[in-house]
């Protein structure tokens, strides 16, 4: 039978009173780089080869079966491996109870848990991440505002009306900016956390589709093109989120394509009982290596900027739905983004 603490996802290293190992499962084995049969009876400070960055052992600053007789644990700490790669380890010292005969409660074994730093590591980068984005989002929109109202508080006499009017409508799109990256940050923690909302309703996706087209067309040089099929069946969708996806998956195409951006609305070739958004454009494509890294937080392409939510968002509410986005290559040269809407069933 097989030992149950190879079956945990973390290295666990089990020592007793006298220092000498009695368990070591093969996680650990492989991270400490030992043989876990002949670590057996062997010292832990053998076995247990993880160093800090100044070279001490971790037996050795952290002396398992010294100090306070109190003391139950050693907090997790981060140590390296032999091999150089950070690990997470932890500790519980395990004491016998009280009695006359043992007033002392030394320890009696020692559980060494050790776990990959990657996933802290991970966190720690997409923290890094969200503070850079926001610090560079938001300064380039405030400092338009901000720029714009003390020109217009210390110039109000000197300036024309045409003037004004220039200085308020940019800080008026500077804000308007601003509150948008608030609300794609709110939503990517609504979509991580499962607490995302949708108010789903029957919703005319052609009607929703041509409504993004006219607001975008008033603020981009960029040709944009829809076409509708006839009498499509509405989707059950929540209508203001179906604006965010298609206004987000357009934006992009504007953005990192070049020539005519082409939306087609109509029923999805492979299931019908879903209706397709597809948004084509005539640039360069995106590579098979980047079409799933392009729906995670925080991607961007070399040029075109953005806040790198967009198409996180996108992904994230269209699969709240119960649809999905398939990204292609245009025939032709460019790049296809597709995605489906189910159908309302009792519309």
């Amino acid at each position: 039978m097989s030992d149950p603490l190879d079956l945990l996802p973390d290295g666990v290293v089990i020592a007793d009173g006298a220092g000498q190992v009695t368990a070591l499962n093969t996680v650990a084995a492989q991270m400490l780089d030992a043989d876990a049969d002949k670590a057996i009876g062997q010292p832990l400070d053998d076995v247990l080869a993880l160093t800090d960055h100044d070279g001490l052992a971790w037996t050795d600053v952290n002396a398992p079966y010294g100090g306070l007789p109190t003391r139950t644990g050693v907090p997790e700490q981060t140590w390296l491996l032999p091999n150089g790669t950070e690990v997470l380890v932890a500790a519980r010292l395990h004491r016998p109870g009280r009695s006359g005969a043992n007033p002392i409660r030394s320890v009696e074994s020692v559980a060494i848990s050790l776990r990959s730093g990657r996933g802290r590591a991970r966190l720690d980068r997409d923290r890094s991440d969200l503070v850079a984005t926001l610090a560079h989002e938001l300064r380039s929109p405030l400092t338009g505002v901000k720029g714009f109202v003390h020109a217009l508080l210390n110039r109000w006499d000197k300036l024309t009306d045409e003037q004004k009017l220039l200085m308020l409508t940019t800080a008026g799109a500077d804000a308007d900016r601003l509150s948008r990256l608030i609300t794609e940050l709110l939503d990517v923690a609504r979509i991580d956390t499962g607490r995302l909302q949708l108010h789903r309703r029957p919703t005319d996706l052609a009607a929703k589709t041509e409504q993004v087209h006219l607001s975008l067309a008033v603020v981009t040089s960029t040709p944009i093109e829809v076409v509708s099929d006839p009498d499509l069946p509405l989707v059950d969708a929540d209508p203001d989120k179906v604006l965010q996806v298609i206004t987000n998956v357009i934006e992009n195409a504007v953005r990192h394509g070049s020539g005519t951006v082409r939306v087609h609305v109509g029923t999805w070739s492979v299931d019908p009982s879903y209706v397709a958004v597809t948004v084509t454009d005539e640039g360069d494509g995106i590579p098979l290596e980047l079409r799933k890294r392009i729906f995670t937080k925080f991607w961007t392409a070399a040029t075109g900027g953005g806040s790198g939510l967009g198409l996180y968002i996108v992904a994230g509410l269209v699969k709240a739905h119960g649809g999905t986005v398939v990204v292609d290559d245009r025939p032709g040269g460019g790049a296809s983004v597709l995605t489906a809407w189910p159908v309302a069933v009792h519309a």
